[in-house]
């Protein structure tokens, strides 16, 4: 198994378990519930394979799904945005080959670029979630409550995550 390997291993259990044991039970002022799975999906390489990223975002989705008693909705919104990520990738960067190679983070985007694709995905993520919870028109003010909400909360939460991780690896 080789290095980049176990980081994704590594780091696909890590917030499987976070999200899962933790995050899962919290909902902050009735409209915030951290769905921190979603960096799975906004930290793997740019270059990787399609098949292979929706695989894995398939896989982390219907593991929440077992543990959360939430049968498939966590695996479609982990799908559907592991699908779109590279085009929102490349909305906020230019097409060239350096950028092929790099594993989205601070460092590599600055910070500027980086929160914009983090918040960009994380939204798409929040919205996915709470429309196919809701799977009504009906309740669209509460869907829309919630995604703001979570995607907000989301956004901070996985901020401060890559800080300490980018911050981590920078000093070895």
């Amino acid at each position: 198994m080789d290095n980049r390997t176990l980081h994704i291993a590594i780091l696909f259990l890590s917030l499987l378990a976070a999200q899962t044991l933790i995050c899962n039970h919290i909902l902050l002022f009735g409209v915030a519930v951290p769905l921190v799975m979603v960096y799975f999906i906004i930290r793997m390489p740019v270059n990787m394979n399609l098949i292979l990223l929706l695989t894995l975002s398939f896989l982390m989705g219907l593991s929440v799904d077992i543990f959360s008693d939430t049968p498939g909705l966590n695996a479609l919104s982990c799908t559907l945005t592991a699908a779109i990520r590279r085009p929102v990738f490349y909305a906020y960067v230019q097409h060239d080959d350096r950028m092929k190679e790099i594993i989205p983070n601070i460092i590599t985007l600055g910070m500027a670029v980086y929160c914009k694709y983090m918040l960009t995905l994380v939204g798409i993520f929040s919205f996915l979630v709470f429309s196919i919870e809701y799977f009504s028109f009906a309740d669209i003010r509460e869907v829309a409550l919630l995604t703001v909400g979570s995607s907000l909360l989301t956004f901070l939460l996985l901020l401060g995550l890559d800080s300490l991780i980018t911050i981590r690896r920078e000093r070895r």
